[in-house]
Parts: C-alpha cells; sequence; structure tokens
C-alpha cells in the first residue's frame, strides 16, 4: 500500500471518529431540555434522537458541498487548471492538511466535553481545518470569503436569532396557556417536546452528518478519486451510510455531560419553555441547512434555551456557566487552530506515511487519556438529571457527587 493510501485510510477512520464525537458532543442539542423535564427517560431520547440523526443525514448534501469549497483552497477553481491540487500542493500534502484538522477538531471535542462545555463541534471542525491549512499553504489556501459568509456570520448571529425567537414563543405560550393549570400545560407540553425534539434530532442530521461527509470527499477530491463537480448532486452512497452510521452511533451513546450541562446548568426549564427551545432550534437549523450554512447546532440550541429563560418570568439563568459557554465558543476556532496547526507540522516534518501514522497515534493517546479522565466522575442516564450546584466543581477527583455539575 502507497504512502498516500495509508494517509487516506487513516483519514477516513479518523474523519468518523471526528462524525462518532459531533454525535455524543451534540445529543444535548436535542434531547436535554426533553430529558431535564421529564418528557422522554433520558435512554429512550438517546436511542431515538440516534434514529433521527440517521433519517436526517439521507436528506441533503448543500453542507457536505459547502464543505468542500469553501474552507479550505487546496484545488484550481478556474480554466484550464480546474480540478488540480493548487501550486506546491501534492496528493499527501493536501492529505495531511485534512487529516491534521480533524484531529484539532477531535481533540478539542473531547476536551469541551470532559468539562461539560457544549462548545461547536462544526467549528472545531473549521478551526482545524483552517490551522492546517495555514500552516501548510498560508492566507492564501483559506477561502475566507467562504468561512465569513457561511462561518463567522452564522456564528454570531444564530443563536442571538435563536434566543430571540424562543423568548418570543415562551412569552407567547404562557400567555395564550395562562387559564390552564400547571400540572395540564406540564402533561401537555411534555408530549409536544417529543415531536419538537425529534425535530431538531432530524435537523441535526441533515447539518452535522455532512460536514464530516464533505470532509471525506475534499480527502477523495484531492487524491483523484472523486470530481469536484459531482459533490452537488450527490456524494458515493458509502460515504453517506457510513457517516450516517457514524453521527447516529455516537448520539446513541449519549453525550450525558453536556446533556446535564444543557439541561440543568443554564436554565431550570419547564416543559413549555422546552418545546419553545426546541421547536426554534429545528426552524433554525433546517433553514440554514437549506441554505448551506454549516451552522453550529449547539450555538443555536444553547441559545434558544437561554431564550426561553428570558421569556419565563421568573426564571432563573445561571449567568455564570452561560459565561462559561461563550468562552468555550470564543476558544473553538483558535484552539483547534493551533492543535490542527502542529499536527501538520509534525506529520510534514517526519514526512510519507510515517508522519501520518505518528498523529494518528497521538490522537489515540490523547483521546484515551480523556476518556479515562471522564470515567473518574462518570456521568450517565442515572445522574444526568441530579439536582445542580454550581459551587461544586467541575471535574473533581474520586467519587461523583449527586449534585455536582459533573457534566
Amino acid at each position: 500500500m502507497t504512502a498516500e493510501m495509508i494517509i487516506l485510510v487513516l483519514l477516513i477512520v479518523t474523519a468518523l471518529g471526528f462524525d462518532f464525537t459531533n454525535g455524543f458532543h451534540d445529543t444535548g442539542n436535542a434531547m436535554a431540555t426533553s430529558i431535564a423535564t421529564g418528557a422522554l427517560k433520558p435512554k429512550v431520547a438517546v436511542g431515538l434522537s440516534a434514529i433521527l440523526n440517521l433519517v436526517g443525514a439521507f436528506l441533503s448534501v448543500e453542507v457536505a458541498a459547502t464543505i468542500t469549497k469553501d474552507v479550505l483552497k487546496i484545488q484550481n477553481t478556474d480554466g484550464d487548471d480546474a480540478g488540480t491540487l493548487v501550486s506546491g500542493l501534492d496528493a499527501n500534502k493536501a492529505l495531511i492538511i485534512i487529516f491534521a484538522g480533524l484531529i484539532g477538531a477531535i481533540l478539542w471535542n473531547l476536551f469541551t466535553w470532559l468539562f461539560g462545555l457544549p462548545s461547536s463541534s462544526s467549528h472545531a471542525l473549521f478551526g482545524g481545518l483552517i490551522g492546517a491549512g495555514l500552516a501548510a499553504i498560508g492566507s492564501s489556501g483559506i477561502n475566507w470569503h467562504g468561512v465569513l459568509g457561511k462561518v463567522i456570520l452564522p456564528a454570531l448571529f444564530a443563536p442571538l436569532i435563536a434566543c430571540i425567537v424562543a423568548a418570543i414563543g415562551t412569552l407567547l405560550i404562557y400567555a395564550i396557556t395562562n387559564g390552564m393549570s400547571a400540572k395540564k400545560k406540564e402533561d401537555g407540553f411534555r408530549r409536544g417536546q417529543i415531536a419538537s425534539a425529534s425535530l431538531v434530532s432530524l435537523a441535526h442530521g441533515t447539518g452535522d452528518a455532512q460536514k464530516t461527509m464533505g470532509v471525506i470527499a475534499l480527502a477523495l477530491i484531492a487524491t483523484g478519486h472523486l470530481d469536484a463537480g459531482s459533490v452537488k448532486h450527490g456524494l458515493p452512497i458509502w460515504i453517506v451510510v457510513t457517516c450516517a452510521s457514524a453521527i447516529a452511533l455516537g448520539t446513541w451513546l449519549g453525550g450525558w455531560r453536556i446533556i446535564r450541562t444543557l439541561g440543568k446548568g443554564l436554565v431550570e426549564i419547564a416543559a413549555p419553555q422546552g418545546m419553545a427551545a426546541e421547536a426554534s432550534s429545528a426552524a433554525i437549523i433546517l433553514t440554514s441547512s437549506a441554505a448551506g450554512m454549516a451552522l453550529s447546532t449547539t450555538h443555536v440550541a444553547t441559545g434558544s434555551i437561554l431564550g426561553t429563560g428570558l421569556g419565563k418570568k421568573g426564571a432563573e439563568v445561571r449567568w455564570g456557566v452561560a459565561g462559561r459557554m461563550v468562552v468555550a465558543w470564543v476558544t473553538t476556532l483558535p484552539a483547534a487552530g493551533i492543535v490542527g496547526a502542529l499536527c501538520f507540522w509534525l506529520a510534514n516534518a517526519i514526512g510519507g506515511a510515517a508522519g501520518g501514522i505518528v498523529i494518528f497515534a497521538i490522537l489515540a493517546a490523547l483521546s484515551g487519556y480523556m476518556y479515562w479522565r471522564a470515567q473518574q466522575q462518570k456521568v450517565d442516564a442515572n445522574n444526568v438529571n441530579a439536582e445542580w450546584d454550581e459551587n461544586a466543581p467541575v471535574l473533581a477527583d474520586g467519587e461523583p457527587s449527586t449534585t455536582a455539575p459533573q457534566s
């Protein structure tokens, strides 16, 4: 097997690994509020979300097409050179750029999951790719227009829009149901949450699974195994099936640490608020997917949950938790970018297949350590709804407390 094929195989395995982390990292976006209100039992919620993520992944390729052309410039797009790699870039180097970017994304996903921070898997991926691209090619290797229009601006406006829409929705719900008994209101909206949470999961599949499909397609384009112009008409079925399966499996395992933060740590949420948050998130995510915008479902879901706290009179919003989330959001792109750049430099310095194997080994070792560290204070379906204690340590040594924010 040639060095190029070894790196390509490792890259595809790593891409599916990222898709897997994306699944459990983002499960809370759809199901945290339904679990917190008791609308769905925790294991039922993640199982339902996994199925709908799987279905959603087959519904569109618009976001995948965005990934292949609107982040990295590794191919010429005009004139007689269209479809060839840019000057100074061969297939091996192009693969290492994508490979290193994926490693930056996975490690940031696992780090933020460890501390229960609902950061953006999408922005981790973009940050890793941008960092590796800058290290390899310089600023000319980045499609800054695409990054600004399809990544940065949506990141700024999506949470704000989601917050406003969810706040208005919450206000309207409580105004309309003002004369209804509290029990009848809670029971009715819990049933409604099953539908709204399901729609968010379906929407998540149409967006996030496609990002990994786009990365694999970009690698195949770089090595001449796929024509760039064919992506907008569809992807090879094996890419769709494997990516859909990976994100569904990750979702099914449940990102309990982040589910806990979103469901219990940000707002003490009731069923009417949960339904408002989920309906707002689904509408915004589906709209952006249809437009090919690689939107962060985490930003949208968090903005929606925050909006329900603002829309309900007397609701408690934990601004300290919200502040930590914002710090994670702001840090995601540069942090993943730095890791992506370092991985590219290391692999490029070693050269050939050995470089790819070394950075893959580093990824495996650090991933294993963070998984082990998480088990020291485990969060699962049994304690995900434990009472939130803002003063307890986020990640302490020893046995988990039933009241600590163990996310």
